[in-house]
């Protein structure tokens, strides 16, 4: 089995630890000669995700090719697969999801419960009429944080967002959870338990990731179902990462989906019989999905660089963080570290949760990634 990968990210990379595994040969394109998977693929490409080019050089030499990110030139992916060349998750799902507008209004057109939403033509007009708070987010381009601004109140407007956006209902939400879906070729479903999403105030990026999450088994399984709807409605085949909100008011509303392994199922290589990133590789090469089985609670954390963080990085406290009993480190090769930058992520296992997260809060206070304050 031949398979492409566009975009080499630190999800890429993770992809290539089961690739080799299961005896995958593997093409990656990514526009860094450096990029955290360059080393790892059997053959790398260097150019850019927009160059038509660059991206058949990748997906005609594979059986079968998928994504590490979804800022792709799907116009590209389309006439190759429209050749007949196999791209999954499918090219059409991966258009709709670069529109976040569009990914709700189909979320909405297959009634699943999103908050309301709207683009005004006269966003000023909407504005000015419009009660506070809400949420503007970007159409496009928007990841870890970037792309959403929360507007309390008048004062907030002149941080707004430019360029084309919509904007949502502020959600008073109890929790941020995320369920991990796997569909195959063939449209079986199987999903990851549902987990808890703590966000980073400051730079408004998912931080911690707490499985399963701290809710009662009724909300839970009402969460998966959803999930499950929301991944089977974009008829998409792989592993999607579905974010949601848990409402104050008792509702549970689809956040947005990832096409690809995401941050939130990272603690599955651990904590589960089969990782996301071998079941995205089951599915899209058209395997039979493993066990999505949770064989111990785990929490995640975010490995990011410190505020003022710059240059090569530094990782201090990395030998105490690995006295922490149950602790997993994963680094992820990036040559440099920016404030809030994800540089890699760690992984508590615990039999008992709250335990787990007492470790990683132990951890977290150790390991701190700061910056040579020069690239190199």
């Amino acid at each position: 089995m031949k398979l492409g990968i566009l975009g080499g990210g630190q999800l890429a990379r993770m992809m290539l630890y089961k690739t080799m595994r299961l005896g995958i040969h593997t093409t990656v394109l990514d526009p860094s000669p450096d990029a955290p998977a360059a080393h790892f693929a059997d053959r790398f490409v260097c150019g850019s995700l927009s160059d038509p080019a660059a991206i058949e050089a990748v997906v005609g030499a594979s059986d079968v090719s998928t994504y590490d990110i979804e800022h792709i030139d799907t116009e590209a992916l389309l006439v190759l697969e429209n050749r007949g060349m196999r791209i999954l998750p499918s090219p059409a799902v991966l258009r709709a999801i670069q529109d976040k507008l569009n990914q709700k209004q189909m979320l909405e057109k297959a009634g699943l419960p999103v908050p309301e939403f709207t683009a005004p033509e006269d966003p000023e007009g909407f504005l000015n009429k419009t009660p506070f708070p809400l949420v503007q987010k970007s159409r496009f381009g928007g990841y870890d944080g970037r792309g959403v601004a929360v507007l309390k109140g008048r004062q907030d407007l002149k941080s707004r967002l430019q360029g084309p956006c919509f904007f949502e209902e502020y959600i008073d939400f109890s929790a941020e959870l995320a369920v991990m879906v796997a569909r195959d070729r063939n449209g079986k479903v199987l999903s990851y338990p549902v987990t808890e999403m703590v966000f980073d105030a400051q730079a408004n990026i998912c931080d911690t990731i707490i499985a399963p999450a701290r809710v009662d088994a009724e909300t839970a399984e009402k969460a998966r179902v959803i999930a499950e709807r929301a991944v089977t409605a974009l008829n998409g085949t792989g592993v999607f990462g579905v974010e949601l909100f848990l409402a104050r008011d008792g509702r549970i509303l689809v956040n947005e989906i990832a096409p690809r392994p995401h941050n939130s199922g990272h603690y599955t290589i651990e904590a589960a019989v089969t990782c996301q990133f071998e079941q995205h590789i089951r599915a899209v090469c058209g395997y039979p999905l493993g066990s999505a089985e949770l064989l111990s609670p785990a929490v995640m954390i975010n490995l990011l660089g410190e505020r003022d963080a710059s240059g090569g990085p530094v990782y201090e406290g990395y030998e105490q963080a690995l006295a922490v009993p149950g602790l997993s480190i994963h680094l992820y090769g990036k040559k440099e570290v920016k404030p809030f930058r994800k540089m890699g992520h760690i992984t508590i296992l615990d039999k008992n949760r709250d335990a787990a997260l007492e470790k990683a809060g132990l951890a977290r206070a150790l390991l701190k990634v700061r910056g040579t304050g020069k690239h190199g």
